[in-house]
């Protein structure tokens, strides 16, 4: 890196979260609630218009994003942007992971940790959008018995449930421990699983940093690596198996890095 923009990074940095920051939070709490509002007081589909909502704010973040963060190259597969009527399972790297899923599909669900569904506004959104909490029990048990039985039908209307299966972010880039519940989910829908690879969202923002690496050669990726059509209805079916068909299909993209990996 030369001298000069080794200098001035750290300020680049710092504007850059800045901005972002000023973007969104301003975004969720003052622009867009006016929008959610008449969604909600005059649906056709209430929860379908929450969700186009959520695709449209964030896919206009990351316009955002990527016009003011030098140095990012940004490539999304077009296998990926038209995924329709499918459970999507990912690798998970950072905190930009699941608001850059939102961003890539107007009809999506996703599991959100459960504290947030109590935040004030934030909340309403994400339960009015028909996200399902992290927990299942206690408080949450209603949400998510109605989020699981309407699931089937969600899908075949072309929407898309996606699920970091890791549950957590990987410090170190390797696979982690998968949760057996959205694969438990697929079977019960009969879904389609695509897999998908995100890359170097950990790179532009870190998992332990608080503001966003700029001034480097990043190329944001998020490929289709697996399309799997599983026999549910077979007796020799098992969630284990599936669990280690994607843990598979992750591992070895994980072990064949790209070009752009190794910027």
């Amino acid at each position: 890196m030369p001298a000069l923009l080794k200098t001035i990074k750290p300020v680049v940095d710092l504007t850059v979260t800045l901005l972002l920051w000023i973007y969104y939070i301003p975004g969720w709490l003052v622009t867009y609630p006016p929008f959610y509002l008449y969604a909600f007081l005059f649906p056709r589909n209430r929860e379908e218009a929450f969700q186009r909502l959520n695709y449209l704010f964030h896919k206009s973040f990351f316009f955002f994003l990527r016009l003011i963060t030098p140095g990012l190259k940004w490539r999304i597969s077009r296998e990926v942007s038209s995924i329709r009527a499918s459970i999507i399972v990912c690798n998970h790297l950072s905190y930009l992971d699941p608001i850059l899923f939102v961003s890539l599909f107007a009809k999506q669900k996703t599991i959100v940790k459960s504290d947030f569904f109590n935040y004030p506004v934030f909340g309403w959104i994400l339960k009015t959008s028909g996200y399902l909490p992290s927990t299942a029990s206690g408080e949450f048990t209603p949400m998510m018995i109605e989020g699981v039985e309407n699931m089937t039908d969600y899908l075949a209307s072309g929407g898309n449930l996606f699920v970091f299966p890791e549950a957590h972010r990987s410090r170190d880039g390797r696979i982690g421990p998968f949760s057996k519940g959205v694969f438990t989910l697929a079977r019960r829908c009969r879904a389609p699983i695509k897999v998908l690879a995100i890359r170097n969202t950990d790179r532009l923002f870190p998992p332990d940093g608080f503001l966003f690496n700029t001034c480097i050669d990043n190329t944001i990726g998020v490929e289709l690596i697996g399309s799997l059509e599983p026999d549910y209805q077979n007796n020799a079916f098992s969630v284990s198996d599936l669990m280690a068909e994607v843990r598979f299909l992750m591992e070895r993209r994980q072990n064949k890095p790209s070009r752009e990996d190794k910027c």
